[in-house]
């Protein structure tokens, strides 16, 4: 329900994202929304394997990161959020998904990103 302008890792020079263990990463996403919300909410996975594993982040409510709500259809929103990398995380490679979604749960965006995970 929302279209990407910029999505934005730093510090990430060149993909796959060298992921640090112990490290937060911050996440910039200009998107222009389609419709209408009172809330919005991130969720992020990380996946293996066709298999979507929920990865833990400390502000889920977007109407906190960065995004004046309610969201108004047709107005660019710039969402800022972080990705902390936890030590106890394995060493591998994955596609990291971040979701966005509204009231309804219906999608406003969703992006992807191969990284890997480094001590």
């Amino acid at each position: 329900d929302g279209s990407i302008q910029e999505v934005n890792v730093s510090p990430c020079p060149t993909q796959p994202c060298q992921l640090h263990k112990g490290t937060s990463y911050s996440i910039n996403v200009t998107f222009a929304s389609k419709i209408e919300s009172q809330g919005s909410k991130a969720r992020v996975y990380g996946e293996m394997l066709h298999v979507d594993i929920p990865f833990p982040i400390p502000e889920p409510d977007g109407c906190k990161s960065g995004i004046q709500c309610p969201i108004q259809k047709g107005h660019s929103y710039s969402y800022l959020n972080k990705l902390p990398v936890k030590s106890e995380y394995p060493s591998i490679k994955l596609i990291v998904k971040w979701e966005l979604v509204d009231d309804q749960d219906q999608m406003l965006f969703c992006w992807k990103i191969p990284v890997q995970i480094t001590s």
